[in-house]
């Protein structure tokens, strides 16, 4: 069988989606998931619309928190999402997080392999990043170091978000 690699993260934004110092985040969205979507070895991703849902619901994986931003996505394989993560514009989006994300809550990624076809849900990514906050990196949820066909992260990531 075929497996594909799923994605996901989340952060709390410092300020409401509409307040104007997180402007150049918002309007980037766009952006940055267009061409996520164009990139070679992109399979899938949660919509905006399934994705705000889940972010508000008070019972969801958030706990309906306002200001969490996530993506969810699949991919075909790690050096693909490497290559967008780390050599498109989304690098540079990355780069800014500081400006965008509280220090508390940030940074958080869980991958995991999937079988091709699967398209998992938030709720789903939200097991898998919390079997990984209280096990580490397994099998069945890990980080970038984890993989072995994955070597941008090291040379290309940018500085975590400082405490203010």
């Amino acid at each position: 069988m075929t497996h594909h690699l799923a994605e996901f993260n989340f952060g709390t934004l410092r300020h409401d989606w509409d307040d104007p110092r997180i402007k150049g985040f918002v309007d980037g969205l766009d952006l940055v998931n267009g061409i996520a979507a164009r990139s070679p070895g992109f399979v899938w991703r949660v919509s905006d619309e399934d994705m705000d849902a889940a972010q508000r619901d008070p019972q969801g994986p958030f706990g309906g928190k306002p200001r969490i931003a996530s993506t969810l996505s699949v991919w075909r394989d790690a050096p693909s999402l490497e290559q967008f993560v780390w050599n498109t514009v989304h690098r540079q989006f990355y780069g800014r997080k500081a400006e965008w994300y509280d220090v508390a809550g940030n940074g958080n990624l869980v991958l995991w392999w999937i079988p091709e076809g699967h398209r998992p849900s938030v709720a789903e990514g939200m097991a898998r990043w919390t079997h990984q906050q209280e096990h580490g990196d397994t099998d069945h949820a890990f980080g970038w170091s984890y993989l072995k066909d994955a070597h941008l992260w090291q040379s290309r990531r940018c500085d975590p978000v400082a405490a203010e």
